[in-house]
């Protein structure tokens, strides 16, 4: 089971950026015990810019660095970026790291539109340069509406696997209802051809399950193993838990996932997307809490 250890960080205005939030964290290696933590805060207008803090994973809850600035900011007027960017998911690939991203857009007669993007560095993940000012991921028919947003990627010779989130409607203006689907690289370039067919991963459980979000995938002894968030409704995030022995369509085990609300705190009210890894061969959950990271996010550790 996972045994909770604590906040990592919690949003109290330390910066511009992050006066509010701190959301979907994402962990990249720097070097031995040393990651990177990318997530997104809120600035005093409630958007969602991009930074990071430093800390030694095992003791995470000492940060050794937070950035001053963003290392991703807003898109320019009218983009589908322009009134929000949080990380999802970051890939180590020849030497660069492919960061993807959800940017938001106000919507119009629906809440708001969350479409992936693409930004790349070249410095070792201080600074980041848009692929493209449009984003990676496009609606099609199959797909027509704007929650496209792409959750955790694995590369299996030299293939990518993609697994993202993907609406299948809007229950109401203010509710959309979207599961995990899966998709891999197509002909052209990595991380940004994708071919889509609309194959759903992990579907809901029950017809009032409104939002399955965030994988999160591993490979754990020839097992493909996602953790996720899911709601009922207008309620808040749970984690489940899902395997597969290929990859592309999961079995929910949501009674397995060992992680649930703790009684009282920053977490008593909702858990939601997490990003698990592995550091020396011990499994890491970061994941958010209540209001969707409004108090920040923390850290669990997998016993078995």
């Amino acid at each position: 089971m996972w045994i909770k250890k604590g906040l990592i960080f919690k949003p109290e205005g330390q910066f511009d950026w992050c006066i509010t939030h701190a959301m979907l964290p994402v962990a990249d290696k720097i070097d031995g015990d040393l990651y990177r933590i990318y997530f997104s805060g809120r600035d005093k207008l409630n958007r969602s810019l991009t930074g990071y803090v430093d800390v030694d994973i095992n003791n995470p809850q000492k940060i050794l660095n937070i950035s001053e600035k963003p290392i991703l900011d807003l898109g320019s007027l009218g983009a589908f970026d322009d009134n929000g960017v949080s990380p999802t998911c970051l890939v180590n690939y020849e030497n660069r790291k492919y960061l993807f991203y959800m940017g938001w857009n106000k919507g119009s007669t629906v809440r708001a539109a969350e479409v992936s993007g693409l930004a790349i560095s070249d410095d070792g993940g201080n600074t980041f340069k848009r692929y493209s000012r449009a984003p990676v991921m496009l609606r099609t028919d199959k797909e027509p509406y704007n929650i496209l947003v792409i959750s955790s990627i694995m590369i299996e010779d030299n293939k990518w696997r993609m697994w993202y989130d993907s609406a299948d409607k809007w229950i109401s203006n203010d509710l959309p209802r979207y599961n995990i689907k899966y998709a891999e690289s197509g002909p052209g370039m990595k991380g940004v051809d994708w071919t889509r067919e609309g194959i759903v991963s992990v579907d809901y459980n029950r017809p009032d399950e409104s939002r399955i979000s965030r994988a999160s995938v591993i490979k754990e002894d020839g097992i493909y193993k996602m953790w996720y968030c899911y709601a009922i409704e207008f309620d808040g995030y749970r984690i489940g838990y899902a395997e597969s022995m290929d990859g592309i369509r999961f079995q929910r085990k949501d009674d397995l996932v060992g992680i649930g609300l703790s009684d009282f705190g920053w977490d008593s009210e909702m858990i939601c997307y997490p990003f698990v890894f592995k550091n020396k061969g011990q499994k890491i959950m970061l994941y958010c809490g209540n209001g969707y990271g409004k108090t920040g996010f923390g850290y669990a550790i997998w016993e078995d």
